[in-house]
């Protein structure tokens, strides 16, 4: 989801995309190759990953956890292999490497080669068990991988990622992990819904036209958990939907700025009229937001898919 620029003054600022997955580039192995051509700008704004780092980990939903757990219970051989897509900053192992037991292998999926190096060098070195945590980087795109490219894989995860993919997309990902039967936790899929405390008249509409934003071209935005759902059920795997939502006071005030801004300037990209009233709204909720008496509820959704397994690793 966006976030946006946190300098002074409360004019709409322009649009800086949020976490997930990074724009086509060059792969390896079976990830199926976007162009080859050049640099291309990273999609997403490292700052605002780093940002909103803590809120994400609080938001998570655990109860994936047991169930993860419980899927892993016993099993021998070598490490959990884990593929992280579009790994950003890499917070997604940050969080979840140290409460999983055993020894883990992490393999960190990104566009970027900077996030890649940054995630590498940040990524946790133990698990819950203080058994050892490795990790190698992939650059390549996400959105394509095939079965092969999961080969021997234990997990498939992801933060912020299904809202930024299309229907094709989603589809793609369910058959590449029903294809190496491993489980997949997707988290942090925004839910369309916000709440604002105190409301305002304009919150309803500056909702719809940021939800309208984030389906153009195609890409899935709040509708991403109905359409993935469907996707992996429709493979035969099990899933289920917990409520991963921020929640965010006076202690996440920066944060909360940063998102404001990017909200309602996604708001009026997509209906340019509310311009005028978006900038006295964003102007009374950012200086209720420095005085310590708002709180926004940003509503999120994480997925746990739990396949039939058909040959990938456990």
């Amino acid at each position: 989801m966006p976030g946006g620029g946190a300098g002074k003054g409360a004019a709409v600022a322009g649009v800086v995309a949020g976490a997930g997955p990074v724009a086509r580039s060059g792969g390896r192995d079976a990830v199926r190759l976007g162009s080859a051509g050049g640099e291309e700008t990273p999609r997403y704004a490292p700052e605002w990953l780093w940002s909103r780092e803590g809120a994400d980990a609080a938001a998570r939903a655990r109860e994936p956890l047991g169930a993860l757990r419980a899927r892993y219970a016993g099993r021998t051989g070598g490490p959990l292999v884990v593929h992280d897509l579009g790994c950003g900053t890499g917070a997604m192992g940050r969080w979840l490497a140290p409460r999983l037991p055993g020894a883990q292998h992490w393999i960190l999926h990104d566009r970027d080669p900077a996030l890649l190096r940054f995630a590498a060098m940040a990524a946790p070195r133990a698990a819950a068990d203080g058994s050892p945590v490795t990790v190698e980087t992939r650059r390549g795109d996400v959105a394509r991988l095939t079965p092969e490219a999961l080969t021997g894989a234990s997990l498939v995860t992801a933060s912020a990622l299904l809202d930024v993919l299309t229907r094709a997309e989603v589809e793609t990902l369910a058959d590449a992990c029903a294809g190496a039967g491993c489980p997949a936790l997707l988290t942090l899929s925004v839910a369309g819904r916000v709440e604002l405390t105190p409301a305002d008249p304009l919150d309803t509409a500056v909702t719809e036209a940021f939800n309208a934003h984030q389906r153009r071209t195609g890409l899935l935005g709040p509708d991403a958990v109905t359409v993935a759902r469907a996707a992996f059920a429709g493979r035969g795997a099990t899933v289920r939907a917990h409520p991963s939502p921020w929640r965010l006071g006076p202690e996440e005030a920066a944060l909360t700025e940063r998102w404001l801004r990017g909200w309602v300037a996604a708001a009026v990209e997509q209906r340019p009229e509310l311009r005028g009233p978006a900038e006295r709204y964003l102007t009374a909720r950012l200086a209720a937001c420095a005085a310590g008496t708002l709180r926004v509820t940003v509503h999120h959704t994480d997925l746990l898919a739990l396949p039939r397994p058909t040959g990938g690793t456990a």
